[in-house]
């Protein structure tokens, strides 16, 4: 979510500025953590990175989280984005996120190296520098790319994630869950209802069940926090997916940040040749939506409050509820 400049936005997964959005899975250990030394971040590069000499180190704005640089040595070039005041188990959990999309080898995403704290205080992470293309990513591509990486990452647990994350700053929990409803409606949903101190949308969760009649949710590697800041393409105009907000959960979610993704006719069509469209598709597609819009309201406050109850609202009076 916020503007992104240089390889990646510059958080674990950054909350939005107003916009008016492996196959098979295996137990993982821990991301590798680095010692500490002065300074662990070049200890890396030179060491496990292969690189002998760092050439230049070049700032990347754009963000207000995260501090990012770009170390260009005589082995490439690093990402490095680091964070004084955060412990490790941030940048932790984003790598983890990183790695599982990496692994399904279908779309993009920069890979993790090496994540770990630093000597005063605060943690960083070092990842490949992916060159960024002069366009943002083509739309069809896009749409097919993502959709192998759903059908193509999938869970044997249910529902949810190995690590809790962050979709902004705003805490993700992602404990397993092997019913769908009950996931969304619990770490979804309710999370952000109880944050919000308004209990409005309980009726909601309690009466949604019927929206899901007659289709079967299989849990899918999504990215989680897919909006335009999190999207661009390489050098060679391949999409590029960032600052991920990962968890195994229902296909259709991936479009709860349509409304600041910028989705469009081809990205829908070619998405849909890989992952047909199921029954009941567009009753949901605000269901999905309400998530992120509690989540910005949670986030910046009453601007997106009347969107999300105006969600609500008409999602009541269609269940009788």
């Amino acid at each position: 979510m916020v503007a992104h400049v240089g390889l990646i936005s510059l958080s674990a997964s950054l909350p939005s500025m107003p916009c008016l959005p492996r196959i098979g899975f295996t137990k993982r250990r821990p991301f590798p953590m680095a010692a500490l030394s002065d300074d662990p971040v070049q200890e890396w590069i030179l060491t496990e990175g292969k690189a002998t000499q760092i050439t230049g180190i070049r700032p990347v704005g754009g963000g207000c989280i995260n501090l990012a640089n770009r170390y260009d040595t005589d082995a490439g070039s690093f990402f490095v984005k680091t964070n004084r005041s955060i412990g490790p188990s941030m940048f932790e959990a984003e790598a983890i996120g990183l790695d599982a999309m990496y692994e399904t080898r279908t779309i993009r995403v920069p890979k993790p190296f090496k994540v770990g704290p630093l000597r005063n205080g605060g943690s960083y992470i070092i990842m490949e520098y992916i060159e960024f293309g002069s366009s943002r990513s083509n739309q069809s591509v896009l749409g097919r790319k993502l959709a192998e990486m759903h059908k193509a990452g999938k869970s044997d647990k249910g529902f949810g994630f190995p690590v809790n994350n962050t979709v902004g700053s705003t805490p993700q929990i992602n404990t397993w869950c092997s019913d769908w409803i009950q996931f969304y409606g619990e770490h979804r949903l309710g999370y952000q209802i109880k944050l919000a101190q308004d209990q409005y949308g309980q009726r909601l969760i309690k009466n949604m069940a019927p929206l899901f009649e007659d289709i079967v949710i299989e849990p899918c590697l999504l990215h989680g926090d897919l909006w335009s800041g999190n999207i661009t393409s390489d050098k060679n105009g391949e999409p590029v997916i960032l600052d991920p907000a990962c968890y195994y959960g229902h296909n259709e979610a991936e479009f709860g940040m349509s409304w600041c993704a910028g989705f469009g006719g081809s990205f829908y069509t070619s998405y849909f040749e890989v992952m047909p469209k199921q029954p009941g598709f567009e009753k949901r597609r605000d269901l999905y939506l309400l998530y992120h819009y509690l989540n910005h309201y949670n986030l910046f406050g009453s601007g997106y409050r009347s969107s999300a109850i105006s969600i609500i609202d008409d999602y009541l009076r269609m269940l009788n509820a």
